[in-house]
């Protein structure tokens, strides 16, 4: 049989959504920032991926971060994660701390 495909009203995965699954993935992300006035995102057909900025020479992810994660070692983390996705340099802007158990706690 062939390969698997989307279905025709699921958009296929970009480069941004690939990018935004990664960064979501990395410990201590608590999620995508659009900015202060919702301007950071890549516009797509009929869609916008907020918090992913991509050009040429630089992608930029603006996140948020959960309390109690060391910003440093998560912007590490996302530039490491993103990188070799986009071959280009990436800034990583945190927008905003979320409050909440620190990162790995599972309490209720």
């Amino acid at each position: 049989m062939g390969a698997a495909r989307t279905s025709d009203t699921e958009p296929r995965p970009t480069t941004a959504d690939r990018v935004a699954e990664a960064a979501l993935a990395v410990p201590g992300v608590a999620g995508l920032h659009a900015g202060a006035f919702g301007e950071i995102g890549t516009y797509l057909p009929g869609r916008r991926v907020a918090g992913v900025r991509l050009a040429e020479d630089l992608t930029e992810v603006h996140v948020t971060v959960a309390m109690g994660s060391r910003i440093p070692e998560v912007a590490e983390s996302l530039v490491a994660a993103i990188g070799p996705l986009v071959g280009t340099a990436v800034r990583v802007v945190v927008e905003d701390v979320e409050p909440g158990p620190p990162p790995g706690d599972r309490r209720p």
